[in-house]
């Protein structure tokens, strides 16, 4: 079949007296399915709605539209997108099809578009993809429902063209959708079923089937209350099928009119197969407190490891707890072989339990009860053997984090899962572990129960593989033995009387609406066509409006171009000229660096010229003097010699006195010769000495005078750079500058001091030379006293300055001189 079709091919056809859309060839495709869609909740809407975007002028609305098999659904319209509050909708079709065939349908048309409209404009959309449905060779959804849930990111349009960022998740605008596909014979409800709604955002049914308002009322109904007829019946008419249907409803209304209060139930929903058309009269009726929630409790036993027992066991696991709403034990099956140091996974150990009870009763139970899991071996020839218990802490499970799914309705519900591995302890003797158990428990929240009565029937009775229905054992079983046929009773032929004569009176009630209907049409056509001229008036009118403001943007936008090429083109020349600046600033206190650093090393060399000179002459000097001071040596022994001499004359005669006198004579003008000769030397070195002095002063003087230009020539530089830059960087360079230029000052003006020193100390030679050639030339002049008076008084000064003492050679010399005078003087 499958290889003879074209996916493309494959198109829904609607069957309207049959109300389903029918997939596939008619005369293969026979099993009934049922596609629903759930719009449950959405967030951060505001954020699909453009700045520029201009809303309608009252209050708008916004709704949800998609097609679903070429129906157009949409939601109740709600007018708040930063909190939006609408009820939850299901929108469901009828479809007639193979597994096969729909999954290769849904391949096909692989994605469902949803958009957030507002009015006629699209504020956003999402693609939910189909394909995953149903997957091929799966028989999953002969099982249970196949659904696809969760909260999908709606997009906005020609996001490209726009060119909008993209959002983080927590700030996407999102959809809550639920896509459920299930046989018809299955209940999609998890909870008990239930006749009435108590909550306020419970999901409301749309059958998207074009049928009368009766069938799709009997189908809307129908989601409600479990379907309990057989597929064999679907032989017969329709009309009475539907009138069967209509008298279970209707049976179950009276009956949950007269429940008693009753404790709690507990079930799970079991998938229905061939059972009775309809409920016995005497069926049970529980009781559900307001505050109760529907919950659902899985436990999967899966692995036996760590054995400690000598023998190969056949491992069954067992355990009961009435909380759950049946004390029957549930056992795993078939056995399973477990040796030592292995580990095995058990067989059919998965179990579900529905029930209802409030949440504190729940925690108070689970803290208080642990689950005890007994461990047996199953012997063929001999008696089943407790081995061992394992203790689950069931509450375990509430301090878990909860992570939100949606329901089969489109609710929000809560799931909490625990794995853990406990010990298996003896059931005899000292309680040592035997084994490991791996399980895993689930809870499940559906929140608030939606009935407050439920109808407990034989058939929830039925025990299916991994999964129990059962009720509270403190219930009575009512179960009617014998019942005649349903359509041989005067109940149901009263109840077809009432049928009959209900589908009438819809006929008549029908016509009528439908000429009130025809009235009001032809009345809103009219006012529509009124409307619809004003408004294209109203369109034309803004339209030439618009034009003129367009033609007014794109000038101002022409502007503003051109004023932001200006602008970029001033923004270049100022850029350009603040690199040049910047550039020059650059360049100039480099150039100052290289003069500085320049001016300080020309400085360092000249005073180390000046240095080196001024040492070559006191190397000069001092040899001067030591040369002064030999010659005076050999004078003062030349004078003692003399001194010696005249004492020998005065002891011999006149004569020889007077021979000696010529003779010494002679000798003194030898030695006047030679004094004036040194005298002249004396002379000689002293013009060297002076002119050597001079010399000094004159360089030290020139290089003072170079100091100074040049010093003022980096004042004068430095002058112009601080008018210039004031920043802060060149105020702390103009600092250094300055401490350098300080510290030049002050070396400058130690080298003024140490010249004007040495030139002090010339001109007191200079005096001295001069005084000490006055006093040669008078005393040629003088008689021998004043000459000694001046000689004593000019020692006496040089000693009253206190620069000289008695060590100096002027102070030793005028000392000599002194006593030559006076030696003359004693002589004469």
């Amino acid at each position: 079949l499958l290889s003879g079709l074209d996916a493309k091919r494959i198109v829904p056809v609607l069957n309207e007296e049959e109300g389903y859309h029918q997939i596939g060839p008619a005369e293969y495709c026979r099993d009934y399915f049922v596609l629903s869609v759930t719009i449950a909740f959405a967030t951060q809407l505001e954020q699909l709605v453009p700045s520029t975007m201009k809303l309608p002028e009252q209050q708008p609305e916004f709704f949800f539209y998609y097609s679903l098999l070429g129906n157009d659904v949409t939601n109740e319209p709600f007018t708040d997108l930063i909190n939006p509050d609408f009820e939850p909708e299901r929108a469901s079709v009828r479809i007639r099809s193979t597994a096969d065939v729909l999954q290769v349908y849904l391949c096909a048309q692989s994605k469902l578009q949803i958009h957030l409209c507002c009015g006629d404009q699209s504020l956003g959309s999402t693609e939910i993809p189909l394909f995953g449905l149903l997957k091929k060779g799966n028989a999953e959804i002969d099982q249970h429902p196949v659904a696809i849930e969760g909260a999908f990111v709606l997009v906005p349009p020609n996001r490209a063209k726009q060119k909008l960022p993209q959002l983080p998740l927590d700030m996407a605008p999102t959809v809550g959708v639920s896509v459920i596909l299930q046989r018809e014979t299955l209940n999609a409800q998890p909870l008990i079923p239930l006749n009435a709604p108590t909550e306020p955002k419970q999901p409301q049914e749309k059958v998207l089937s074009p049928i009368s308002g009766k069938t799709e009322g009997l189908q809307q109904r129908s989601q409600n209350v479990p379907s309990q007829a057989d597929h064999s019946s679907s032989t017969e008419d329709e009309a009475t099928e539907s009138e069967v249907e209509s008298l279970k409803f209707e049976k179950g209304t009276k009956l949950k009119k007269k429940a008693d209060n009753g404790p709690i139930a507990a079930s799970q929903p079991n998938p229905v197969g061939a059972s009775s058309s309809s409920e016995p009269l005497s069926a049970q009726k529980i009781v559900i407190p307001a505050a109760s929630h529907h919950f659902c409790f899985s436990i999967d036993l899966r692995s036996i490891r760590g054995l400690e027992v000598g023998f190969p066991i056949n491992c069954i696991l067992r355990y009961s707890y009435p909380f759950f709403g049946s004390a029957a034990p549930i056992m795993t099956s078939p056995p399973v072989e477990v040796r030592k140091n292995m580990e095995v996974f058990l067989p059919q150990s998965y179990c579900a339990f529905d029930f209802a009870t409030i949440p504190h009763q729940l925690q108070d139970t689970f803290f208080r009860l642990p689950l005890l899991v007994e461990l047996w071996h199953k012997d063929k020839t001999a008696k089943d053997l407790l081995l061992g218990v394992a203790r689950l802490q069931l509450s375990n499970v509430l301090a878990l984090e909860k992570t939100r799914f949606l329901g089969g309705n489109g609710e929000q519900c809560w799931r909490q899962t625990c794995n853990e591995t406990v010990s298996v302890t003896a059931a005899q003797g000292s309680g040592n572990r035997i084994a490991e158990l791996s399980y895993a428990i689930t809870l499940e929240d559906y929140g608030l129960v939606k009935m407050q009565e439920v109808v407990v029937s034989d058939s929830s009775q039925c025990v299916g593989a991994g999964q129990q229905r059962h009720v509270p054992h403190t219930q009575p079983r009512c179960a009617p033995e014998n019942h005649p046929e349903p359509r041989e009773t005067l109940e149901y032929k009263a109840a077809l009387e009432l049928e009959m004569w209900k589908e009438m009176q819809e006929d008549i009630f029908e016509n009528q609406l439908k000429k009130k209907e025809m009235a009001h049409m032809q009345a809103l056509a009219e006012e529509w066509k009124k409307r619809d001229r004003e408004r294209e008036a109203l369109v034309k009118k803004k339209v030439a409006e618009y034009t003129v403001l367009e033609e007014q943007l794109q000038k101002t936008l022409k502007d503003l171009d051109k004023r932001e090429r200006q602008l970029f083109s001033a923004e270049s020349e100022l850029q350009r000229v603040k690199k040049e600046l910047q550039a020059e600033h650059e360049r100039n206190l480099q150039e100052l660096q290289d003069s500085v650093r320049r001016a300080r090393e020309e400085c360092a060399h000249q005073v180390e010229l000046e240095r080196s000179k001024i040492k070559q002459l006191d190397e000069d000097k001092l040899r001067l003097q030591q040369q002064l001071y030999e010659a005076e040596n050999k004078q003062k022994i030349l004078e003692k010699e003399f001194q010696q001499y005249k004492e020998q004359q005065s002891s011999k005669p006149e004569i020889q006195l007077q021979s000696e006198i010529n003779l010494l004579t002679l000798e003194k003008v030898e030695l006047e010769r030679k004094l004036e000769s040194a005298t002249k030397s004396k002379l000689h070195y002293k013009q060297q000495w002076t002119r050597a002095l001079k010399e000094l002063a004159r360089l030290k003087q020139r290089e003072q005078e170079n100091a100074m230009a040049h010093l003022k020539k980096q004042q004068q530089e430095l002058e112009h750079m601080r008018l210039r830059y004031l920043a802060a960087e060149e105020k702390e360079l103009g600092k250094t500058d300055r401490q350098e230029l300080e510290d030049i000052r002050n070396e400058l003006n130690r080298l003024k001091q140490q010249e004007e020193e040495r030139k002090q100390l010339q001109d007191v030679r200079e005096n001295y030379a001069s005084r000490v050639d006055s006093l040669h030339s008078r005393k040629l002049n003088e008689d021998m006293d004043g000459y000694l008076s001046r000689l004593i008084e000019e020692r006496d000064t040089l000693l009253r300055t206190g620069v000289y003492n008695h060590e100096d050679h002027i102070v030793s010399e005028l000392d000599r001189q002194i006593r030559e005078a006076i030696a003359k003087r004693n002589i004469t």
